[in-house]
């Protein structure tokens, strides 16, 4: 019996993707809206409480995309919730060098503990309301801004160059306000 029910966990685990689920495929009607705030800081609130627990944070971010119509939503195979974000979903917390597949590129970490290579599909920009701090594209229309920490390691790590400030990240350059 033991060895059955390992086969069917190893078989489970394989089928489901927690991580990165197809976001794309999924199309339900508005089930309402929720009471959860992304506020500023990235901070995750529910009835006006501070979302403490890391794993159902990085949940909900995994479920979480950014229609054409610019609100946010939580989003299953079978219902679709409205919540609301402040600026940006989520929050760069490291910033590090690594390795392409021929130049160096930027891999940033993510408060879900999510990394994201910087590049064509997860470019660089500014947030203009916050003095040009960066953020990051990401998938599903969500953006990540940089926390204070990591926008510092990002400026220390930029090359200047006349009176521009910029970084490279494989064949991308960006200008940093």
């Amino acid at each position: 019996m033991n060895s059955e029910l390992d086969e069917l966990e190893k078989r489970v685990a394989k089928g489901r993707n927690y991580d990165t689920p197809p976001l794309h495929l999924w199309d339900p009607e508005l089930s309402g809206d929720i009471d959860i705030v992304i506020t500023a800081d990235g901070k995750w609130h529910h009835n006006g409480s501070e979302i403490k627990r890391h794993a159902i944070v990085k949940l909900f971010a995994s479920i979480l995309r950014r229609e054409a119509d610019g609100e946010y939503y939580l989003v299953t195979p079978g219902e679709k919730w409205r919540i609301k974000v402040e600026l940006h979903a989520l929050q760069v917390i490291s910033v590090e060098w690594g390795e392409g597949h021929s130049e160096r590129v930027l891999t940033v970490g993510l408060n879900t503990a999510r990394q994201v290579t910087v590049g064509a599909d997860h470019p660089l920009f500014s947030e203009p309301s916050l003095d040009n701090i960066a953020a990051v594209a990401l998938d599903h229309g969500l953006s990540a801004l940089f926390s204070r920490n990591s926008w510092y390691q990002l400026v220390e790590m930029a090359e200047k160059q006349g009176e521009q400030v910029s970084i490279v990240s494989g064949d991308q350059r960006y200008i940093l306000g």
